[in-house]
């Protein structure tokens, strides 16, 4: 069967994932037919006794997961007054809170704030003050974080796992464990959610200034979702795959942060309609890593390069039975074709896949794996089912085939927009829902989509997008620097890391500075590479610094640190 024909069998009339031609938000799009309403009939659809969430010595049921968090449901309603529409923060680890707070607040009908926990507290104020959370669900490492903030009016704290250290809660900071005691086993409380009704926000650092929340509806998210399996049928029936087995004996390790739209789509969100095991780890760790795929005999990961480059070298020393594993995912940065072929000589039994999307796109765009990765290790696949990719020149004018140009989407899965920022949305959406995503790409004559470089001015280290334009803002805060310029440099694991240049002081100490920015940035924000200069940089006649010129003459004589942690 060609994929075009097993394309027209299962997305054909009466089939389980009919397409047709539809609205989402205004806009004209591809949508399926028997998609569930929201992410609450999703998750009511799916909570069976089958075994589903993995922490440690911790293990859930589908059931009992959804029964967790319906007790937090409550407590959100009835205890923090929590309404439809609302804005609840999660910021911490992969802990079973994270996920099981999430399908709380995302069915009563509020909006998910989805933080990124290596944010330092300047980040998470913003963050915070920027959606109007009503409350956030915390850990202890972000609750101290959050101390250290001028107190924000109107945000309720509950705090997750942080009772048993030898410090108090602090004032109006209440346990979230002791609230879903107090309120027994309860049902969800009722919310009536709609399919273009937001469900999300996930923060994205864009190429200047702040990050920009990035608002995804129900029907976005499970488009994402649907599409996901939709693929991979797709690519059974042109295998002659006949599906089916036993779900139980599918189970995928959960190894990057729930905040990253990787984690919580593709790894998370993906497991319900699925009826698969999930493992969480509390931070990466190659070497626990396998031990848990052993244990566990899990059969899938999704990770950026850095995670399975990692996995690979471990496999390699031959001391774990990594046998179980069928697919191996990428995302968040291409991977080196080497790695590609090392998946499939290093894993015996596990397909290389990876694909391109975005926050954006709640991570579907296009989509590529097995012989056709092999073949096309730079690719990143075909576009999926229920979205547009199209490249075009400067003047927005369609390119053929070949030629290179911005890659632009457009689709089911793409987001409503950013919060509270109508100004962005004008600049990125065209009149006809066509999205500006700021990479430069290429299609060839199969399709297959091709990322050659980015418009947009953002390093991606290990999977994490870094905002050059913040980053400089923070060096330009030290009173020894005067002008700055951020760039990416090439890095064997993470793909890429942070490099700066800076006009400065002579007397200014690099350390010194590291410490000062790492009280404003992330740790894996903070320059791994930087070089000192005693001229002004380099700019235009109009003034625009050189980047470019200055990185060239930068890579290789920066200054190294060990990397933040």
């Amino acid at each position: 069967m060609t994929r075009a024909e097993a394309i027209r069998a299962v997305t054909g009339r009466g089939e389980p994932y009919e397409l047709i031609d539809g609205e989402a938000g205004g806009r004209r799009t591809r949508l399926f037919r028997n998609a569930p309403r929201s992410l609450r009939a999703l998750f009511e659809a799916t909570a069976s006794e089958r075994p589903f969430l993995v922490y440690g010595d911790e293990r859930f049921s589908y059931a009992e997961a959804w029964a967790a968090a319906s007790r937090i449901g409550h407590v959100l309603v009835h205890d923090c007054g929590v309404r439809p529409g609302d804005r609840v923060a999660i910021s911490m680890r992969n802990y079973p809170e994270w996920m099981l707070a999430f399908n709380a607040i995302v069915s009563i009908g509020a909006i998910a704030v989805a933080m990124n926990a290596h944010w330092q507290s300047e980040e998470m104020a913003y963050e915070l003050r920027d959606c109007g959370a009503r409350v956030l669900l915390a850990d202890a490492e972000r609750l101290e974080r959050l101390a250290r903030c001028e107190p924000i009016a109107g945000l309720a704290v509950l705090a997750v796992r942080a009772t048993a250290g030898p410090a108090p809660l602090a004032p109006g900071v209440r346990a979230l464990s002791a609230l879903t005691e107090a309120a027994g086993d309860v049902p969800m409380p009722a919310a009536d959610i709609g399919p273009d009704d937001a469900a999300t926000i996930l923060y994205t650092s864009g190429s200047t200034g702040h990050p920009k929340g990035v608002v995804s509806t129900h029907r976005n998210i499970v488009s994402a979702l649907l599409s996901w399996e939709l693929d991979r049928l797709v690519g059974e029936r042109v295998a002659g795959i006949e599906a089916g087995g036993d779900p139980s004996a599918q189970g995928t390790l959960l190894a990057v942060p729930l905040f990253h739209v990787t984690g919580l789509a593709a790894s998370y969100l993906a497991s319900f309609r699925l009826q698969r095991r999930l493992v969480a780890m509390y931070r990466w760790d190659p070497e626990l890593a396998a031990a848990l795929v052993e244990r566990e005999r899990l059969t899938s990961l999704v990770g950026p390069a850095a995670v399975t480059g990692d996995l690979l070298r471990v496999a390699a020393e031959g001391r774990h039975d990594l046998g179980t594993l069928l697919s191996v995912g990428g995302g968040g940065a291409p991977r080196a074709p080497e790695q590609v072929r090392r998946i499939d000589a290093t894993l015996a039994n596990a397909m290389p896949i990876t694909g391109w999307g975005m926050t954006e796109t709640f991570a579907i765009g296009a989509g590529i794996g097995g012989d056709d990765y092999l073949t096309r290790p730079e690719s990143s696949g075909r576009s999926a089912l229920v979205l547009e990719l199209r490249v075009v020149d400067e003047r927005g004018a369609p390119l053929p085939v070949g030629g290179r140009g911005e890659l632009q989407v457009r689709g089911a899965s793409l987001f409503r927009g950013y919060w509270n920022r109508p100004e962005v949305d004008a600049e990125v959406f065209e009149p006809d829902g066509w999205f500006h995503t700021g990479d430069m790409a290429y299609l060839d004559d199969e399709g297959f989509v091709f990322i050659v470089d980015r418009i947009k001015d953002l390093i991606i280290r290990g999977g994490e997008n870094i905002g050059c334009g913040q980053v400089e803002a923070a060096l330009l805060q030290h009173p020894a620097v005067h002008e700055a310029a951020v760039y990416a440099v090439p890095d064997e694991r993470l793909g890429e890391e942070v490099g700066a240049t800076v006009y400065c002081d002579d007397t200014l100490e690099l350390d010194a500075l590291r410490a000062f920015l790492a009280e404003r940035l992330a740790g894996f924000e903070v320059p791994r590479h930087i070089v000192k200069s005693a001229e002004p940089l380099p700019r235009t006649p109009s003034g625009k610094i050189l980047k470019r010129k200055i990185r060239d003459a930068a890579l290789g004589t920066g200054d190294r640190a060990p990397p933040a942690r």
